[in-house]
């Protein structure tokens, strides 16, 4: 009798551990996304150094892409007649906007604090997802809190700066 009570105890155990261990693979996997997909933008806009940076002033929008021409600011860098920015709720038609260009291309990414938090809003999203898992599957509520909390508070500083 004493060795079912002792292998019950052992089967919860492991249970609980496999819950922590899926669930933490599943919250951390979803936080690496996060940084993933907002590298990819973060890191033209964070590491100027090097870089040609200029200002772009939109004159036509499309589906997808805004372009206009480049004014450069930065030595070395040289005037295009269009570049092509990305077209999102924060870019409109006739205003100009301080850009990164992006190497061997005529593609530009925003740059300044707009750019900063607008490429780091997937990592914000991320956050905000994590934290359910972190509260549901890993009963870490105050962690889920903060990590939701600081989510909500990044992309709601980008779409108040964009």
């Amino acid at each position: 009798m004493p060795s079912a009570v002792s292998s019950s105890r052992g089967s919860s155990a492991a249970l609980r551990l496999g819950r922590f261990a899926v669930m933490g693979t599943v919250a951390v996997l979803i936080l690496i996304a996060g940084v993933w997909a907002s590298w990819g933008t973060a890191q033209y806009t964070m590491l100027t150094k090097g870089r040609e940076r200029g200002a772009v002033a939109v004159e036509s929008c499309g589906e997808r892409v805004c372009a206009g021409p480049y004014t450069p600011v930065s030595p070395g860098s040289q005037p295009r007649a269009e570049v092509v920015l990305e077209d999102t709720a924060a870019v409109a038609e006739g205003r100009t906007y301080a850009v990164v260009m992006k190497p061997g291309g005529v593609e530009a990414v925003r740059s300044g604090p707009a750019g900063i938090l607008y490429a780091w809003v997937p990592l914000g999203g991320a956050l905000m997802l994590a934290s359910v898992v972190v509260a549901g599957g890993l009963l870490r509520t105050r962690v889920a809190w903060v990590m939701g909390l600081s989510g909500v508070a990044l992309v709601t500083a980008a779409f108040l700066v964009v």
